[in-house]
């Protein structure tokens, strides 16, 4: 059984009243999109250029929208107490920290409604989806080795009923305590960093498993917090045995938009307001990749108004309503070559792994940039590559990047990742 939504109401959350707000927001949604979110974007703009002393400094005069300011995570690293609304402290907000993945963390806060109702819509959209939280989740995140972070994580597991699986450790005898642990439970749904959860599947097909086989009550997997590739996507379907979920959020928001993987993600419009915007801060045409920037319509403790969530990816129409149709890596994630040329990490990354594929089986690998001219690729597999191989990666690689770079390529039995868990797949140090 999951006691979230016991806990949640024990600690001041109004988790039925959110439901039934969610109940009318949807409606509201569904009877006209465009006067919900002109209303909604409205109500919370005036709230916090009237309460929240921070954001009115931020904002200054500006009331246009498209001329307001696009908030950053550097924006927000100072004191959480110089970014809260009027009649807001730490005694009545929910506080929580980001990951810290996009290299900015800080503290933000939401007041006790709005996170409610982020709760109650994360249910609801699971719901719509087929997936049923009060049964057990098998968790593949990381978690803090420590400290009172990590003893926090594991109490929420208890409430949630969830079992975290150890993703740092991906040895074959760890995977095979994953089998057993399969074996003898009941699981619902998987849920986890998608690089974890391709190297569990990737192991499975070494041995030619297959999951719902060995655990019958799975019937979804769902991924986050890192990039799906197509072929990827199909190594999980094949391997565990079930539909695949995409799920894309925030720590600061929630859920931003979730579907069945491989098709348009549905954005959560009934709490969040997406816009993508160009290098300038200009709204780009439906269909057209550029930032991705988030307002929060209902946290009135804390200000997510043309918030710069740090991706990249496109927005379209479907059935009158936004779906994400694209998402493609962070911002700021670019190849930088010795003649000034920049190239998107994630198409550079995807060569690359069309590249390393076609050689042999490598069960995971990352690049950095540390110069112009220099980068160097880790990869993690069973066997090293062959000096002819290497030699036919360096080739094609030199080849696509169309200058003189030096490539180096090194094997290794684990790639470091972050201290949740999270594989960067691209990163650059200069």
């Amino acid at each position: 059984m999951n006691l979230t939504n016991l806990s949640l109401r024990l600690n001041g959350y109004s988790i039925a009243a959110a439901k039934r707000k969610l109940q009318q927001l949807q409606a509201e949604v569904e009877q006209d999109f465009s006067a919900y979110t002109e209303a909604r974007k409205t109500e919370i703009l005036r709230h916090h250029l009237a309460e929240n002393p921070f954001y009115q400094n931020l904002a200054g005069k500006v009331t246009d929208w498209n001329s307001l300011p696009v908030l950053t995570k550097s924006d927000l690293q100072q004191p959480l107490s110089k970014r809260l609304s009027k009649d807001f402290s730490e005694k009545n907000i929910h506080k929580h920290k980001t990951s810290g993945s996009s290299g900015h963390p800080f503290i933000f806060a939401k007041d006790k409604f709005a996170h409610a109702l982020t709760w109650a819509s994360i249910q609801d959209l699971y719901n719509g989806l087929g997936i049923d939280m009060g049964l057990t989740e098998a968790r593949f995140y990381g978690i803090p080795k420590s400290g009172i972070d990590h003893y926090e994580e594991r109490f929420k597991d208890f409430l949630g009923n969830r079992y975290r699986f150890p993703i740092f450790d991906a040895s074959p005898e760890n995977f095979e305590t994953f089998i057993r642990r399969f074996k003898t439970g009941a699981y619902s749904y998987l849920n986890g960093y998608t690089s974890s959860l391709v190297l569990f599947a990737k192991f499975l097909a070494e041995k030619d498993l297959v999951l719902k086989r060995i655990c019958p009550s799975l019937t979804h997997c769902i991924v986050t917090a890192e990039m799906l590739f197509p072929e990827d996507l199909k190594l999980l379907e094949k391997q565990f045995g079930v539909p695949v979920i995409n799920e894309y959020g925030a720590s600061e928001t929630g859920i931003i938009a979730i579907g069945n993987a491989g098709s348009d993600l549905q954005i959560d419009s009934r709490l969040i307001f997406v816009e993508i915007l160009d290098e300038n801060n200009k709204p780009l045409p439906e269909g057209v990749s550029g930032k991705i920037v988030i307002t929060a319509l209902f946290n009135k403790a804390h200000p997510f108004i043309r918030y710069e969530i740090g991706d990249l990816g496109a927005l379209s129409l479907k059935n009158g309503l936004p779906v994400l149709s694209k998402l493609e890596g962070r911002v700021g994630d670019y190849a930088l070559l010795p003649d000034g040329k920049k190239i998107p990490a994630l198409a550079f990354y995807y060569v690359t792994k069309e590249i390393i594929s076609d050689t042999g089986s490598v069960k995971e690998f990352v690049i950095h940039q540390s110069k112009p001219d220099r980068f160097e690729i880790a990869y993690v597999a069973d066997k090293a590559f062959a000096e002819t191989e290497l030699q036919k990666i360096k080739r094609a690689l030199l080849h696509y990047l169309g200058q003189e770079v030096t490539i180096k390529i090194e094997q290794k039995t684990s790639l470091d990742r972050s201290t949740r868990g999270k594989l960067k797949q691209f990163t650059r140090s200069f």
